[in-house]
């Protein structure tokens, strides 16, 4: 059913308020960058991968647990859980004082809390566990961070390439853990 307006003036006064009263509907935009604490930052990934020769659920099993990072980054210190439960969302280990914040059957993603005096740089890291046939699997292991506060493009390339050279050999650790060896002495 059409409605006809009965005079024409009237409906083009209508149909050229219909903007405004949408725009006064509206909420103002936000100043650019008004909350932004880093106006120009520069997000950096660093996607790593290995085979593993073992089933995804064996190696998630040997790896998998929040605070086997000590054993395959060989922290001397250890880790602990600072608070909440291992393996639940909210659970924060030493490490770092990481966060777990995402997690599924064969994976998990962390992140590095805001610290006093130290320029947070959005710091996420994901560990996964793929299978790939009944008997192998890959490891995906992924970071991401903002390094503009670095001083220049030299000590960003400097920063990227020493986590991944860290990153590196920790995913070669899980790998010989995963597969039945074991480490070196660090």
């Amino acid at each position: 059913m059409r409605t006809r307006l009965a005079h024409p003036i009237a409906a083009a006064a209508l149909l050229a308020a219909l903007p405004l009263a949408a725009a006064a509907q509206a909420p103002a935009p936000a100043a650019p960058n008004a909350n932004i604490v880093v106006d120009n930052p520069t997000y950096i990934s660093i996607p790593l991968e290995i085979a593993i020769d073992r089933p995804a659920a064996d190696v998630w099993k040997r790896i998998g647990k929040y605070c086997d990072i000590a054993e395959w980054l060989q922290i001397p210190a250890g880790c602990k859980i600072l608070s909440g439960v291992d393996g639940e969302i909210g659970a924060v280990r030493s490490v770092a004082n990481e966060v777990l914040v995402g997690k599924t059957a064969l994976s998990y993603t962390y992140t590095q809390t805001v610290r006093a005096g130290r320029p947070y740089n959005l710091y996420h890291g994901t560990l996964e566990v793929r299978p790939v046939t009944e008997k192998t699997s890959r490891i995906y292991y992924t970071l991401i961070y903002d390094n503009s506060m670095l001083p220049d493009d030299a000590a960003r390339e400097k920063d990227k390439a020493s986590r991944t050279a860290t990153f590196t050999r920790a995913i070669q650790n899980i790998k010989t853990l995963a597969e039945g060896g074991t480490l070196p002495p660090r």
